[in-house]
């Protein structure tokens, strides 16, 4: 069994909802809405995190964010080419 809803009243403005009816496809505009309110809530959850964890230890630099993302490139490099275990 899924999980339980609830009917909702929402106002937006009229060109959003339109292109959302557009594209939300035949799972139909309450799915494509509540997709886009879940992936909102899944942001606002990380910002918190984000804000509590720089709060604890200082922001996160620049560098070092550029420094995780190298680490991350190179993994995917090495995984591509079949050499996992090159680090």
């Amino acid at each position: 069994m899924g999980e339980a809803t609830g009917k909702y009243s929402i106002t937006m403005p009229r060109n959003i909802a339109e292109a959302a009816r557009d594209r939300s496809g035949p799972s139909g505009l309450s799915a494509y809405v509540a997709a886009a309110v879940a992936r909102q809530i899944e942001r606002d959850n990380l910002n918190e995190l984000i804000a509590t964890a720089e709060a604890e230890h200082g922001p996160i630099t620049d560098e070092e964010i550029q420094a995780l993302r190298d680490e991350v490139h190179q993994a995917r490099r090495q995984q591509g080419s079949g050499r996992a275990d090159a680090a």
